[in-house]
């Protein structure tokens, strides 16, 4: 047989069998004296054999092991590791699935809601409108996009308290205090007292955590000289408490 009809009878392409012999998957065949490679039917076979180990998923590595026999893993290993991997990829597709579902039934799509579920629930409820809130709540998104799944959910269950109504209610206002002095000077009367506010307003995970970081990160740098200054003396009086 010709390489055309070797292809066609197994149901590739030339160009397939042609890489197979590159990769050593398809031992080369004897040449007629005019130089065409002359297959036979024990190249069809094995031509076959490597068309369906592909069909069912194995690379073309794994196949090479399966194919040398004693020099590689057997085909039953092979074929269960395989099966293995088929059905973490399932489950992964089941939960996409099971998320995207959740995001169709929402009323009101927003770049930030494919978020984890359990943030998302919380930011649904914090309070929106002002131009802090979209930052803020930017942040949390990126915080929770980074996390871990464990640290995801931990993260939004020590934001939970602030989505509380009550909570929400003080939020908005706080959102919009700091909006209020965006432009004003580091030394403002009323950074004072919006530190200490939200000093009182922070769920105490969630206030370690900042007296952990400091004010040394890269979202500092997103406000302004006020909006700085009242988290510095945030952290100030959060730290005074933590001793």
């Amino acid at each position: 047989m010709r390489i055309g009809e070797l292809a066609a009878l197994v149901g590739v392409s030339t160009r397939t069998v042609r890489h197979y012999h590159h990769l050593g998957l398809l031992p080369e065949p004897e040449r007629r004296a005019n130089g065409y490679r002359e297959y036979r039917l024990r190249d069809a076979v094995v031509l076959a054999r490597v068309r369906r180990l592909t069909e069912l998923g194995l690379s073309l590595d794994e196949i090479r092991d399966v194919l040398a026999d004693e020099q590689g893993r057997e085909l039953r290993e092979v074929l269960v590791e395989l099966d293995a991997d088929l059905a973490r990829q399932q489950e992964a597709i089941q939960a996409r699935r099971a998320r995207l579902a959740a995001l169709l039934a929402e009323t009101e799509l927003r770049p930030d809601s494919a978020v984890s579920p359990e943030m998302a629930e919380v930011l649904r409820e914090l309070p929106r409108g002002s131009r802090f809130a979209e930052l803020d709540q930017g942040l949390l998104a990126l915080v929770d996009t980074a996390a871990d799944p464990r640290a995801r959910a931990e993260f939004a269950e020590m934001l939970r308290p602030l989505a509380e109504p009550e909570a929400a209610r003080r939020g908005a206002e706080i959102y919009a205090r700091l909006d209020e002095i965006a432009d004003a000077p580091p030394h403002d009367p009323r950074i004072t007292a919006l530190a200490e506010e939200l000093a009182d307003y922070l769920p105490k995970e969630l206030a370690a955590l900042m007296v952990e970081q400091g004010t040394d990160t890269e979202w500092m740098d997103e406000l302004s000289a006020a909006q700085r200054e009242v988290f510095r003396r945030l952290l100030g009086i959060l730290r005074e408490r933590t001793c």
